[in-house]
């Protein structure tokens, strides 16, 4: 099985702006992903797919490979799905987010080595380490999983509700909260990326509803390994002092 690793980045955040090229310690937000993520043994070939000059400028600047994509893409799915159609000898392609620069490659190894299983076609991962302050927080998704570990819903809101718990809503159920990587077959992949946007991805701006919506089973793979993203400015100081 050929691995291909696609890191979708672009300039224009709604929520931060040029997130990508944020200084952290001395090597950009994109670089730091780029070198976690190439650590992994599993992959074969890793890219930054990106539709801004400013992110390809700078990668190529470090020595990694960079492809120019659309602006009219709505998801980094979309993105790797332009990407892997330049790969067609590749077999499964892994998502890692742009804004995982603590990405650890144990993760992605973690990841790559479920679809072992011929039934998994898209997976994802999950930790049941959570705090109150992730739980009511929107920026962090949360999810539930059916007694095979396949997801049956992703949210921004706490789920389940935490209306009939006593005490401590952390005490009284085991939540997972979702890490933001990825991984499909190469198939899967290119059909998903055609599908319509569907109503609850519009709601949650989470476009892993769109495959739930779907049909489409995603495999929860539970991982122990903290890495914090940064989807706001004030996510910045949380990573910087785990670098």
């Amino acid at each position: 099985m050929k691995v291909l690793g696609i890191i979708p980045a672009r300039y224009a955040s709604s929520r931060f702006p040029g997130k990508p090229l944020i200084d952290l310690k001395g090597k950009t937000m994109i670089q730091r992903v780029y070198e976690g993520a190439k650590q992994s043994k599993l992959i074969d070939l890793l890219i930054v797919a990106t539709d801004d000059s400013r992110i390809q400028d700078e990668v190529l600047k470090f020595g990694g490979n960079v492809e120019m994509t659309s602006e009219k893409h709505n998801s980094g799915t979309d993105r790797c799905a332009e990407v892997a159609k330049k790969y067609p000898e590749y077999d499964l392609i892994v998502n890692i987010q742009g804004d995982e620069p603590l990405v650890d490659f144990r993760q992605l190894d973690q990841l790559i080595q479920v679809f072992e299983k011929e039934s998994i076609q898209i997976a994802t991962l999950a930790t049941r380490k959570i705090t109150k302050g992730e739980l009511e927080n929107p920026n962090r998704i949360k999810i539930v999983v059916d007694k095979n570990n396949s997801a049956l819903y992703f949210s921004r809101s706490a789920i389940p509700n935490q209306v009939n718990f006593k005490g401590d809503g952390l005490s009284s159920y085991p939540f997972l909260r979702h890490i933001g990587l990825y991984a499909y077959r190469r198939e899967t992949l290119l059909y998903i990326a055609n599908l319509p946007v569907s109503l609850l991805e519009t709601i949650e701006s989470l476009e892993q509803l769109r495959w739930l919506y779907n049909g489409f089973s995603i495999y929860v793979s539970e991982t122990t390994i903290e890495t914090p993203n940064i989807d706001t400015i004030e996510d910045v100081e949380i990573v910087l002092r785990s670098l």
